[in-house]
């Protein structure tokens, strides 16, 4: 279950291809290219448990780098390229990464990045990069003959923290060979979402989240074709599904809002009768955004709960949720557990606690960081493990949730962390308070929005407002910045300066 199996028996299939453009790889050259790569990686002097960053867009290169790393017992891990210089210079040196791969496409981005240790190797793709070998070239002075020992790697993707900066999720090297494995997430496509070699899956969003990249690679290893989009867009979206006869493909809520807002005319004549699965997941999704894409697209669509981290994850078809809205499934990877917040003590049916996964051991840790890892573990079992979710269980087992980790903003399917907004906010000389959270949006989910209270003398008002969003977007990724802000004459603390942040939406919501 690997690229080397399916390019051994159809090297000439099409392992991805881009939409927009129709160029495409095949598993012969998939194969071919990663086999390389591990050679320029091995002869840099990487080894088993080692970590290779990429820094790129949605670019068919990427599988190929992926491939690679897994092949070599390697964890690699996936940048966002829309973040600020300091903010990938940081995950790079926090990851301890010993190569990095970016493409030309970010050239200003990779050239912009500083190393505060030993300088990685460095390669680029699709064109020359300052300070940065070719990519082309180091692959085409490589052996493509595959090493006799392939330790199989995994990803170590960030995820941001509760003091806003990102934190890498860690999972446990496995001890088998990439020849002989069936990894978990490809023995769940294939067995409850029937993933298999006929299947056609299309990829809208950006690889460097974990669903993406997981899901793609393992249509791969399942011997499937990807059909990976550079950038979302509903009607190249609906497009793509027409023109591939795509089969599977996956979503966030706000690509469904984006395609149900296009006119009646667009969205019917559309032939989309080769989609079979139509899966989501990432954030909420309105119990009538839901019921509306069941209406045009049928009961095709399933939905499952579950983090970077693995640690357990939930599935529910739609004839089930029909029956139960706004359940997120039953457990399918991990035994569900539900827990009194303050005793710790498992809870009955029916009552809100925090959600814990158990499995056999903890699946991961995060890196470089033993608090954070010791804070997601049951204080009295050690292998069972949260992301800080907060729900119930119904009498049949069905998990629902009621709140999200701490105070962490979903914004069309993407993590955002107020505390990182904020800490920007305060350097800002007309901020006096600052309190960022995230309300209700028709279309994202949530939006951030900010409460300021302004420093004594500062005249408030649109422009104040429009300096202090460009302040955010200047400092740390635009997505960050508050979309909106609120000036108020105080905040909600504690007596010891704690933000009382549960207050401060109550007040939103009342007014």
């Amino acid at each position: 279950m690997y690229p080397g199996k399916h390019a051994a028996e159809t090297p000439h299939k099409v392992a991805a291809t881009l939409a927009e453009t129709g160029e495409s790889i095949t598993y012969g050259e998939l194969e071919r290219n990663s086999v390389r790569l591990a050679h320029v990686l091995h002869d840099a002097g990487l080894r088993r448990g080692d970590v290779v960053a990429l820094l790129t867009d949605n670019d068919l290169r990427a599988y190929e780098v992926y491939w690679a790393a897994v092949r070599s017992g390697l964890y690699i891990t996936l940048v966002n390229h829309n973040l600020a210089p300091a903010e990938v210079s940081y995950i790079v040196n926090d990851s301890g990464a010993r190569a990095l791969v970016v493409s030309a496409a970010n050239a200003e981005l990779a050239a912009a990045v500083e190393h505060t240790g030993e300088e990685p190797l460095k390669l680029a793709f699709g064109g020359p990069v300052d300070g940065y070998r070719g990519y082309e070239d180091a692959l085409a002075g490589a052996s493509d003959e595959p090493f006799a020992d392939q330790p199989r790697g995994m990803t170590m993707l960030y995820s941001s923290g509760t003091t806003g900066r990102p934190k890498g999720v860690r999972p446990v090297l496995p001890d088998d060979q990439i020849t002989e494995a069936v990894p978990m997430l490809s023995g769940i496509m294939s067995r409850l979402f029937g993933v298999g070699p006929d299947s056609v899956y299309l990829s809208p969003a950006p690889l460097y989240h974990a669903a993406p990249l997981g899901w793609s690679c393992g249509v791969q290893s399942l011997g499937g074709t990807v059909v990976l989009l550079k950038k979302f867009d509903a009607r190249a979206c609906l497009a793509a599904i027409e023109r591939y006869r795509v089969t599977h493909a996956q979503f966030v809520p706000t690509m469904f809002v984006r395609m149900l807002q296009l006119p009646e005319s667009e969205r019917t004549t559309r032939d989309l009768s080769s989609l079979r699965v139509a899966v989501h997941a990432a954030a909420p999704c309105p119990v009538q955004v839901k019921q509306k894409m069941i209406d045009w697209w049928g009961p095709i669509l399933v939905e499952y709960y579950a983090g970077t981290e693995a640690n357990g994850m939930s599935m529910v078809d739609s004839a089930t949720w029909l029956t139960r809205p706004g359940t997120v499934g039953r457990p399918v990877l991990g035994v569900l557990r539900i827990c009194d917040d303050a005793t710790g003590e498992e809870l009955p049916p029916g009552e809100v606690g925090t959600v814990y996964w158990e499995r056999d051991t903890m699946p991961f840790s995060y890196h470089n960081d033993p608090e954070k890892t010791a804070s997601a573990q049951h204080p009295e079992h050690p292998n069972w493990s949260t992301l800080g979710d907060v729900g119930y269980v119904d009498e049949d087992g069905f998990l629902f949730l009621t709140d999200r980790r701490s105070f962490m903003i979903i914004s069309g399917g993407v993590n955002i962390y107020p505390q990182e907004t904020e800490n920007v906010l305060a350097l800002h000389p007309a901020v006096h308070d600052v309190a960022v959270i995230g309300v209700p949006d028709p279309e994202m989910g949530e939006s951030v929005k900010a409460f300021v209270q302004p420093a004594p003398g500062v005249e408030t008002g649109p422009e104040l407002e429009r300096e202090i969003i460009a302040f955010v977007k200047s400092k740390i990724a635009g997505y960050k910045a508050p979309r909106s802000v609120q000036f108020v004459d105080d905040l909600p603390r504690t007596e010891t300066g704690k933000l009382v942040k549960g207050e401060l939406k109550k007040r939103y919501v009342q007014a």
